[in-house]
């Protein structure tokens, strides 16, 4: 381990810069960034931009060309020791005769973790690390969660007016927030790997529940095709989602998630009208979030957003799977015979309180976003 200058820290921040560009179509890969210096001058750059196409270091090395040779690499995640759809990028590092590797955090992945910085410095190369490794991490919440605790990471997205409701007492909530904040939730979308809802929902609003953004709205993307569908889950412990939902008639997958004792002809319907049928285990408040998650974590989901109505935030909540909170709140009221943001029962006492810690507030339109750590 080596100090860090003024130019190392120049340099990791365009790596960071490189990897935010990959955040709407790695998944379920990492977002990574890579910055090739030799002399003091940038040589090379890269970012890895899709799962099977060449990681940060090769896209680089290419960038680079023969400039490569006695450059320092600053990557924002260790290099790769493994053959995976691509070859290992400490090979390439190796082979271009990069003389120093610079990396933000060791990769979670047990595969690598240390590994191919071990290798790089076996090989004679001046290897440092930890440079910028919270910014890094804040790139990849779910990549890292699921490689070290195979769990996917969970926010959970709710919009309310100044006075905390989220719908008239007849159900009617179109719309409670503005453009500018329904732009920014589909780009909360683009960056998911799952969107999780419950039935309650559907059966009220037939939500379409996908990215309705091309390339031109997500810095990065480059075509169309680059624009990726999330997962879209329902939870649904009886199996009574209407198989004329809008969601089954749209590109992407449909994953409906019933319980143990749903009925096998109703789930067999929805599976004629193009959904993936799940059956989970069932408890006191509904369908086995925990498992759900482990289930998502094993198809190699990263993030997951809950767009849910009170009673399935409120359970989500209360079972401690919530890892982030974003509240849209926009700039009128709904009176107190409208309906709340989340159901939480047993809440009686001040020591009952849910604790939350702010790590962000803006102004998005005429809306404000609030975004909360959520405590356990």
């Amino acid at each position: 381990m080596g100090g860090f200058g003024a130019d190392d820290y120049r340099h990791m921040t365009r790596a960071l810069q490189l990897a935010r560009l990959g955040r709407y179509t790695t998944d379920p890969n990492p977002r990574v960034g890579c910055v090739l210096v030799r002399d003091g001058q940038v040589v090379g750059e890269g970012f890895h931009r899709r799962a099977g196409e060449p990681h940060a270091e090769r896209m680089a090395l290419a960038d680079a060309g023969d400039r490569a040779r006695g450059a320092t690499a600053y990557v924002t995640l260790e290099p790769c020791c493994h053959h995976g759809k691509t070859p290992p990028c400490t090979d390439g590092l190796l082979e271009a005769g990069v003389t120093r590797v610079v990396a933000a955090m060791t990769d979670p992945n047990p595969l690598v973790a240390g590994k191919g910085l071990q290798q790089l410095a076996d090989a004679g190369v001046q290897v440092d690390s930890g440079l910028l490794e919270t910014d890094a991490r804040a790139l990849n919440p779910g990549f890292i969660r699921r490689m070290a605790e195979q769990r996917p990471h969970v926010r959970l997205k709710l919009a309310m007016s100044l006075d905390g409701r989220t719908a008239m007492a007849t159900g009617e909530s179109k719309w409670i927030t503005g453009e500018a904040a329904r732009a920014d939730v589909l780009r909360l979308r683009a960056g998911s790997s799952a969107i999780v809802t419950g039935v309650g929902t559907v059966l009220a609003d037939d939500p379409s529940m996908n990215v309705r953004l091309g390339a031109s709205d997500l810095p990065g993307v480059q075509g169309d095709e680059f624009v990726l569908q999330p997962l879209r889950v329902v939870l649904d412990s009886q199996a009574r989602m209407p198989c004329d939902a809008r969601m089954l008639s749209l590109p992407g997958q449909t994953l409906v998630c019933v319980g143990e004792s749903a009925d096998q002809a109703r789930c067999e319907a929805l599976r004629a009208a193009g959904a993936e049928v799940l059956r989970l285990p069932e408890g006191t408040e509904g369908l086995d979030l925990d498992r759900l998650l482990e289930i998502l974590a094993e198809r190699e989901v990263n993030e997951v957003l809950f767009e849910c109505g009170a009673a399935l935030a409120g359970s989500a909540l209360q079972a401690g799977i919530v890892d982030q909170l974003i509240v849209y709140m926009a700039p009128h009221m709904m009176g107190d015979g409208a309906r709340g943001l989340v159901k939480l029962p047993g809440v009686e006492r001040m020591t009952d309180r849910l604790t939350l810690k702010m790590l962000d507030a803006r102004r998005i339109g005429d809306d404000l976003r609030l975004t909360y750590v959520v405590k356990s």
